[in-house]
């Protein structure tokens, strides 16, 4: 990795700062853990991917990582700057090829098929993990996502939780960890942009006009109005221990 300035290191170490204080809190990295890095092409994953690349350098627990693409078969995705931004951090990189979008297109005719989609690159994810000799699984969620994970299961399933910073999974024989919950996506976009990370845009055909996205600009609204709710439901979350499981 390129040495940095003075002023970029602090953004990089603003980073590596949340990181190292989620992966503490919540005890996500063990002594020789084998961790595989979801790599969405978004900036989060990217971030994600940046962080645990480095601190693979100081953390007191040795662990190292491999980054892993799930290809839904949509087409037009161009990873190729990702594997070169794999190869400058030092990183296995593999794309896993999978016919995820043909599936969706026979099961479901019309309207969104996000939770079904979600359900299988998961399953393909978790399964490149377990060959590829891996024990836990790194997802780039961040602050925004575990309020906003929040809003969707209140509003449409009349349930209160979100996903868990950690998680294990009996099925699979794996551990989800998500180091990045204490950076908000604010923060992410500015490291994208001052670290001019290579984002390929995602191929769905419903990429942006899903519930989620409502609930993005419905909990952004939220915010505005009323200074601080999303910092006080984050933190409900976590002191309620609301969690998926």
């Amino acid at each position: 990795m390129s040495e940095l300035s003075g002023k970029d290191a602090m953004k990089l170490q603003k980073l590596y700062s949340y990181t190292r204080q989620a992966i503490q809190d919540f005890s996500m990295i063990e002594e020789g853990d084998k961790i595989a890095v979801g790599i969405s092409g978004g900036k989060d994953s990217l971030a994600l991917l940046y962080s645990l690349a480095g601190l693979r350098n100081f953390y007191p627990k040795k662990f190292s990582i491999i980054a892993v693409t799930v290809d839904l078969g949509f087409g037009n995705f161009d990873l190729t700057e990702i594997k070169k931004l794999c190869a400058e951090l030092e990183v296995e990189y593999h794309i896993e090829k999978t016919q995820i979008a043909e599936i969706l297109k026979q099961k479901i005719s019309k309207g969104t098929y996000c939770s079904l989609c979600a359900k299988l690159r998961k399953g393909a994810l978790n399964s490149f993990a377990k060959n590829a000799g891996c024990n836990k699984v790194a997802y780039a969620h961040h602050k925004d996502d575990m309020v906003e994970t929040m809003m969707l299961s209140l509003i449409y399933e009349g349930q209160f939780f979100s996903f868990a910073p950690v998680m294990y999974y009996k099925e699979a024989e794996l551990t989800v960890i998500r180091p990045l919950i204490y950076a908000t996506e604010c923060e992410l976009k500015c490291f994208k942009e001052k670290y001019n990370l290579p984002v390929v845009k995602n191929p769905c055909p419903n990429d942006g006009i899903t519930r989620r996205e409502y609930i993005k600009n419905l909990v952004n609204k939220i915010n505005r109005e009323n200074r601080g709710a999303k910092d006080k439901m984050f933190n409900a979350i976590l002191k309620g221990k609301i969690y998926e499981y």
